[in-house]
């Protein structure tokens, strides 16, 4: 049984698609964490204290909430961006 040339293409394009946009996903992701990393780091020394002083479960929610904050920022740059590309302004 097999799929006609067409839908043989099609489902190879999506294929190509779909990996091409994990690989994409997993750089930054690890970029982001890495980012994370460094930030909790400095927001744990700056409050006087080493990252072994915390168990590592909470060093983990420390970083994911670097994460969420990050993500956030980019999102946010996304759509100032946006907003300039298309002439518009968030102050009148």
């Amino acid at each position: 049984m097999s799929l006609p040339q067409d839908q043989l293409q099609e489902h190879k394009r999506k294929h190509f698609l779909r990996r091409s946009y994990d690989k994409v996903k997993r750089k930054y992701a690890g970029k982001i964490r890495h980012k994370a990393i460094e930030r909790a780091r400095t927001r744990i020394y700056l409050h006087g204290r080493k990252p072994e002083d915390y168990e590592p479960e909470v060093l983990e929610v420390i970083v994911q909430e670097e994460e969420d904050k990050i993500v956030s920022e980019y999102k946010s740059r996304g759509i100032v961006a946006l907003l300039a590309a298309l002439g518009l302004s968030l102050f009148p």
